[in-house]
């Protein structure tokens, strides 16, 4: 099956409104990126809602549009800096002059300059102002500026300008802008060629033929990973066991109920793909022993002895090179997160691991969102906040992909596509 490539699909992106007769370009804008895939929060000047009030943008993402730079949001966290947090792209238009200045300069005076203070996220700017102001020496000397701190600028275009004059300082058209900012996640398309194998879900170990031993897993994590790496042009196979969420299509779907069927899936798939990511929650644990028929609620001294069950992750990190994938496990732990998700990275042979708390505030089981740390050897590699699930698998694939590249790097290897290896251990 064919499934469109979409590079923003999953990405937040925060659109930055100024002062200018052009905010009403935002509108449009904003759909577009919307119609592309991408997750839209709005910043406004607040001389950008003299021209577009802040409800027209709030009815469009159905969020708050951010006008005060002391805003809090709905958990009571100064808003601007949770934006900037969460944001993987900002895009400015239109920029005013002064917006232009205020940047140049380091101000932080409204809403949308702290984001763009505060953000890691890259930047693109899309002025427009008069063409006296634009051709100005200051103005020029500010775009320097931006330009070589790591803003990206759309050139205004020469057309008919508010004042009835015609010269350069239009705002650029609504598709160059969005253009600009899918580019910017050019390497959406980074496992073309690859074979990519995910497990998703929990596994029911039957006690009797109506009652088994599971776990809470939805799934929707797994789903979002096995989806985002479709997107970026991997053949993927998603090993399903129980879960809350339909498959995504384009991905085949190997359905994996217990823990021993997720076993067979996962080593026969593993042994043909390049990357593996284990994100589903396996039991531990199943009865030694399962009753063929119900058992009765009165059964008296009823006890079940638990055996344990295979540690499927484990088995692929012992696999031998030329077999073994590139390998990326989960740790949902309650707590000291970095000693018990290293300690499993280290003693199952992974590549990296993905831990996160449960049972806290950040309790993402059955939520459509997720606060992850990703871990390497060399320790924690990441500092996301909570975001939604698929933002969390395009960040996650980001950092896996950048992994991948440098242990076949460092194996002397060029790139084959499907069939490529990870390098050995030693050698990451």
């Amino acid at each position: 099956m064919n499934v469109e490539h979409r590079p923003l699909a999953g990405r937040r992106v925060v659109v930055g409104v100024t002062g200018s007769i052009a905010a009403y370009k935002a509108i449009l804008i904003v759909r577009r990126l919307q119609d592309r895939g991408a997750e839209v929060d709005v910043v406004m000047t607040r001389s950008a809602a003299a021209f577009v009030t802040p409800l027209t943008f709030e009815s469009l993402t159905h969020r708050p549009a951010i006008t005060d730079v002391l805003a809090l949001d709905a958990e009571q966290q100064i808003a601007h800096i949770e934006l900037a947090e969460a944001a993987d792209a900002l895009v400015i238009a239109p920029a005013t002059a002064n917006l232009l200045a205020e940047l140049a300069a380091g101000l932080v005076g409204s809403a949308l300059t702290a984001v763009a203070c505060a953000s890691r996220a890259p930047i693109v700017i899309a002025p427009a102002m008069d063409a006296g102001m634009w051709t100005n020496p200051v103005t020029q000397r500010n775009v320097a500026t931006l330009r070589d701190l790591g803003y990206r600028v759309i050139e205004p275009e020469v057309g008919a300008l508010a004042s009835g004059l015609t010269g350069i300082g239009r705002l650029a058209e609504t598709a160059s802008i969005v253009d600009a900012v899918e580019r910017l996640f050019e390497h959406a398309g980074d496992l073309e060629g690859l074979r990519v194998v995910v497990s998703a879900g929990g596994t029911r170990e039957p006690i009797d033929p109506v009652r088994f031993i599971g776990n809470r897993s939805s799934g929707k994590m797994g789903v979002a990973v096995a989806e985002a790496a479709r997107d970026r042009g991997a053949s993927v196979t998603l090993v399903a066991g129980s879960m809350s969420v339909a498959p995504p299509p384009g991905v085949t779907v190997v359905p994996a109920t217990t823990a021993g069927e997720m076993r067979s899936a996962v080593l026969r798939e593993a042994a043909g793909a390049d990357i593996l990511v284990m994100a589903a929650a396996v039991a531990d644990f199943a009865p030694k022993q399962t009753s063929r028929r119900k058992i009765k609620r009165d059964g008296a001294g009823l006890q079940i002895e638990l055996v344990a069950n295979p540690d499927i992750v484990a088995e692929v990190g012992e696999m031998p090179e030329g077999v073994r994938p590139f390998l990326i496990g989960f740790a949902a732990e309650s707590d000291d997160l970095e000693a018990n998700a290293t300690g499993k990275l280290r003693d199952k042979g992974l590549d990296l691991i993905v831990g996160n708390v449960v049972g806290g505030p950040f309790d993402a089981i059955g939520s459509d969102e997720n606060k992850v740390t990703v871990f390497g050897v060399e320790g924690a590699l990441t500092d996301w906040p909570m975001l939604p699930k698929r933002q969390v698998a395009e960040r996650l694939w980001d950092v896996i992909g950048d992994r991948y590249r440098t242990a076949r790097a460092g194996a002397g290897r060029t790139s084959r596509g499907r069939g490529a290896r990870r390098a050995p251990a030693e050698q990451t």
